[in-house]
């Protein structure tokens, strides 16, 4: 059954507004202590042995990963302050890994119980009954679709007009909030690569102080620093990076998906052309008999 926009009896409301997009309450500072409690129960720490020396050299290869120290054993404060950074840095990316996971699935973008009953309502006639539904619901689908129905009686022109403005839009926004990870996965880097050359810093600094017989442990202490920091910076990088990439071709299928899904049911009200008033049809050509 074909509908006509004419015959959907809504009144002339203003243009429907956008609702902010609600995401699910997570609980982002469980998730990042968490996953705090993971990165220390699976720090690699050797096996103590009978000697002293053995349990010493244990402790300090675990702490080289989170503490800068200097030569005579003190704490490095800058070097210490940069890992730590970092390491934060490290748990937010992934707390929000995790939050745009959830906040992007398929339920929260075009649910399928949701959008078989918009379908049934539209093809019912049931043009009230949509629009509550779709008010109701704070999918994606329902609010492109509750924006589209709300300027039909302005026409097919306006209804797609109006549907693709409002995706286009509500699409933007879910892609603006997961660029938090890709400038996460962009600066650490530059921060890791800033502790780095701080670290280099020190180690020739060992080496002028000693006139050019600098003690390798002095220089064990700047270099640990520089490549620590590295460490860091690309442990918060990649993860950053590839999570940005993933959610960010995830979203694009699902809005996407969704847009076609509602042009598809509102074609169905597309006007057909009308033919002109009082024509004719041709008359079919005829053949002709001529004499011999």
């Amino acid at each position: 059954m074909t509908w006509g926009i004419d015959s959907m009896n809504f009144p002339l409301p203003d243009r429907a507004e956008i609702r902010p997009m609600t995401s699910p309450r997570v609980g982002l500072s469980r998730l990042i202590c968490g996953v705090f409690a993971l990165c220390l129960a699976t720090t690699p720490v050797l096996a103590q042995s009978d000697g002293a020396s053995n349990t010493d050299s244990s402790k300090s290869f675990a702490s080289a990963f989170f503490i800068s120290t200097n030569a005579d054993g003190s704490v490095e404060i800058l070097g210490s302050l940069i890992i730590w950074f970092l390491l934060v840095l490290s748990l937010l990316s992934i707390g929000l890994i995790g939050m745009m996971i959830l906040t992007n699935q398929r339920k929260s973008i075009s649910p399928e119980r949701v959008v078989e009953e918009v379908r049934n309502h539209l093809n019912q006639g049931k043009f009230k009954e949509a629009m509550a539904l779709t008010g109701r619901d704070e999918s994606f689908f329902c609010q492109i679709m509750h924006a589209a129905l709300k300027d039909a009686p302005h026409g097919f022109g306006a209804l797609t007009r109006s549907l693709e403005q409002t995706a286009d839009e509500l699409t933007t926004i879910r892609l603006r909030k997961i660029e938090y990870l890709n400038v996460l996965g962009q600066v650490s880097p530059m921060i890791g690569l800033f502790g780095t050359v701080y670290g280099m810093i020190l180690a020739f600094q060992a080496i002028v102080i000693s006139g050019g017989n600098a003690d390798p442990i002095l220089l064990a202490s700047g270099i640990g620093t520089a490549l620590t920091t590295t460490f860091w910076g690309l442990v918060v990088a990649i993860p950053a990076l590839a999570g940005y990439a993933i959610i960010r071709n995830h979203i694009d299928e699902l809005t996407m998906d969704a847009t076609l899904r509602a042009e598809e049911m509102l074609n169905q009200f597309r006007p057909k052309p009308a033919s002109a008033p009082g024509a004719k049809p041709s008359p079919k050509p005829q053949a002709k008999d001529h004499d011999a």
